[in-house]
């Protein structure tokens, strides 16, 4: 199956954005080249402000053009996006509900060379936190796409994380914020990713397939606002449920669906990072192993909630 970047599609849709829209403005960290944003500064350099490494004035900076009626995209690595800059999002861009848009690339445990601090494995529990921030979490290119339009479309601040490899391509048709979208049908339990997992949910879901047990994969395409009644509907047909998330299980995917379920008897489990951070390998594949993030994790924890019917 091919294989895309989602900062490539990020950096193409904002130019694209930018040949539509003369109000659409970027701001970069200054990780232009990593982020891709710098497709835009070559486009639009009039329109580009890079402010350096300063994530809080980058922000604030976008905030105020937002105020004054532009659509204010900013990108920097997901850490230092929902970390460096929170203040400034809560008390001026989410407060206000500024239109904003924050691309918070290479996010999870995609930066694995750079270790804990380079790895986001909170941000989408940070940013899902703070009232009137939208969070999308893209599956691939494709969809990295439709999401950031989608973002662009609606007057309000959106969290959007990324990864910084290259990940197959599973989404077709539109992109619905707000909604669950079916990667591949199942009747017996339910697996729900996001992100980066959608190639461990789908690898699962054949193996799976090879014991019997048909596996439906959902793509979770927005964490906030969460689809809590698709769950709850989806939980009526299955005979359980799996999360799988390249983040902690606080506060991202795992956390979502056991709220949506509380009032279920359906049973759940969950493949995420633990309250851990993440470290340096020499690949994303061998930290992904190292934390459990494996299609042969889904496959387990599957097996065991089974084992009961």
């Amino acid at each position: 199956m091919e294989r895309k970047s989602q900062r490539l599609a990020y950096g193409e849709t904002i130019v694209a954005l930018g040949a539509e829209n003369p109000n659409i403005v970027v701001l970069e960290a200054d990780l232009g080249k990593s982020t891709m944003s710098a497709m835009f500064q070559k486009a639009y350099p009039d329109r580009y402000f890079e402010m350096g490494i300063a994530e809080a004035n980058m922000i604030s900076t976008a905030a105020g053009l937002a105020a004054s009626g532009k659509i204010a995209f900013c990108s920097s690595f997901a850490v230092f996006a929902s970390g460096r800059a929170y203040d400034q999002i809560r008390q001026t861009v989410a407060i206000g509900n500024l239109n904003v848009k924050i691309c918070g690339s290479s996010a999870g445990l995609s930066d694995f060379g750079d270790g804990s601090t380079h790895q986001a494995v909170e941000d989408i529990a940070i940013m899902s936190a703070i009232p009137n921030m939208t969070v999308f979490t893209p599956a691939d290119a494709d969809e990295t796409r439709r999401a950031v339009r989608a973002a662009a479309a609606i007057d309000e601040p959106v969290y959007i994380p990324i990864v910084r490899n290259d990940v197959p391509t599973y989404t077709k048709g539109e992109f619905v914020p707000g909604k669950l979208s079916e990667l591949r049908p199942g009747s017996d339990v339910a697996i729900i990713a996001h992100g980066v997992m959608i190639e461990a949910a789908m690898n699962a879901a054949a193996i799976l397939e090879t014991k019997g047990i048909s596996a439906r994969v959902i793509n979770a395409g927005t964490m906030k606002p969460f689809d809590t009644a698709g769950i709850i509907a989806l939980a009526e047909q299955m005979k359980a449920i799996v999360t799988a998330e390249d983040h902690s299980r606080i506060g991202g995917p795992a956390a979502q669906v056991a709220f949506a379920l509380r009032q279920s008897s359906t049973p759940m489990d969950y493949v995420a990072i633990e309250d851990k951070f993440g470290q340096s390998a020499n690949s994303l594949k061998e930290l992904m192993e190292h934390y459990g993030l494996t299609d042969t994790a889904i496959v387990n924890k599957t097996m065991a909630l089974l084992r009961n019917f």
